[in-house]
């Protein structure tokens, strides 16, 4: 059975707590990514999505200038290196995510999409599920 540590992505860029929400869009854009760790000296604190900053910040009015750390998510879901695919696509179907942080000892060592499960060949099966099981419920996002 394969671990994530086989199948996530190392080379994670990230914001910081006191990154703007302007320069957090641009990194998001460059990326084309919809969600970004945010991280202090390599732990990882929180998670910015694109849903962040529409909600907590454009809708609330906050300006572009706006810390990083006043709209992100700091209620995580995290797995670790040694987990089993079967088990990750498990944990964010029940938690409703479709990107799993990848932390050891508190620091960010990697992260895991729906994607990621998707292409390996023993998880075909949860990934889908996962997906379903997010995508049915439109009223929850992370």
């Amino acid at each position: 059975m394969k671990r994530l540590k086989e199948v996530m992505t190392t080379n994670v860029e990230y914001c910081t707590p006191d990154d703007n929400l302007f320069e957090a869009a641009i990194k998001m854009k460059r990326l084309n990514v919809g969600a970004i760790p945010v991280c202090e000296d390599e732990h990882l604190l929180g998670m910015l999505t694109d849903r962040d900053i529409v909600l907590r910040g454009v809708a609330e009015k906050r300006p572009n200038s706006s810390s990083v750390k006043k709209v992100m998510s700091d209620h995580l879901v995290t797995g670790d290196p040694g987990m089993d695919v079967d088990r990750a696509a498990q944990l964010m179907a029940e938690k409703q995510i479709r990107r799993l942080p990848i932390v050891d000892n508190g620091k960010l060592v990697g992260i895991v999409s729906l994607g990621d499960l998707a292409v390996h060949t023993s998880t075909e099966d949860e990934a889908g599920f996962a997906l379903s099981e997010i995508s049915e419920q439109p009223e929850i996002h992370h």
